[in-house]
């Protein structure tokens, strides 16, 4: 059985009622999409309800964290904990996406914290849509891939991957290897020199026909989840 985490926190449901309605539905896609992939059950689990114990009583076999809208602010450590001695066990393949991305790194040592600033006069592409003022990558935009690894094979040099965020991972600790970047985060992609941990901060699941490397990012995972 594949474990898709929900990151979501309910803040946004009582404050953002239409994104978190829009989320359902991301989550519901994402759970069919890796059903598809690797021809086993899916299930999705909240957050607050992750644990080794739960994991080893599904039996899961591999686990994917999605990313949140929700500032991190708004977790309590309680309601992580569970999360991160996930990350810290590292007992399973782990991808870790977004926002679950920077909560691996973070678990492990690593530096996160927003992009930062636009500076004075400096255009707002997004017209404060997401987050005012703030830099941030939104949309389809590519990825310099700078080492080589299984977790993104077959990609060119530069694939395109659906970004949605204003933090990232300043710098790497704890083991990690820095895998690729963008024109304004250092690391957009990572995996553990010996545990089975992953991470992007790109969105992969959120692949489409016109832009299929993320398709290929999970294919691969899922196989490096078979040899885990």
């Amino acid at each position: 059985m594949i474990v898709y985490v929900d990151l979501e926190h309910d803040w946004l449901k009582k404050n953002r009622p239409a994104t978190w309605e829009q989320t359902l539905a991301r989550r519901l896609r994402v759970k069919y999409r890796l059903e598809q992939l690797c021809g086993d059950l899916c299930l999705i689990v909240r957050y607050l309800h992750l644990s080794p114990v739960l994991l080893r009583g599904l039996q899961a076999r591999i686990v994917v964290v999605s990313g949140c809208h929700t500032d991190f602010e708004h977790y309590s450590d309680e309601s992580l904990a569970g999360l991160r001695a996930v990350y810290r066990e590292a007992a399973w393949p782990v991808l870790a996406l977004g926002g679950g991305f920077e909560l691996m790194a973070q678990a492990y040592g690593s530096e996160i914290g927003p992009i930062g600033p636009l500076a004075a006069g400096e255009p707002d592409p997004y017209k404060g849509a997401y987050v005012p003022g703030m830099k941030q990558e939104r949309g389809f935009m590519p990825v310099k891939i700078h080492t080589r690894h299984p977790l993104l094979d077959g990609l060119g040099q530069q694939p395109v991957f659906f970004q949605s965020h204003y933090w990232e991972v300043k710098s790497l600790a704890g083991g990690f290897l820095p895998l690729a970047e963008s024109q304004l985060s250092p690391v957009q992609a990572m995996a553990h020199t010996e545990l089975p941990l992953y991470g992007v901060q790109f969105h992969p699941e959120d692949y489409d026909e016109l832009h299929p490397a993320g398709y290929r990012v999970l294919q691969n995972f899922l196989e490096l989840g078979e040899t885990s």
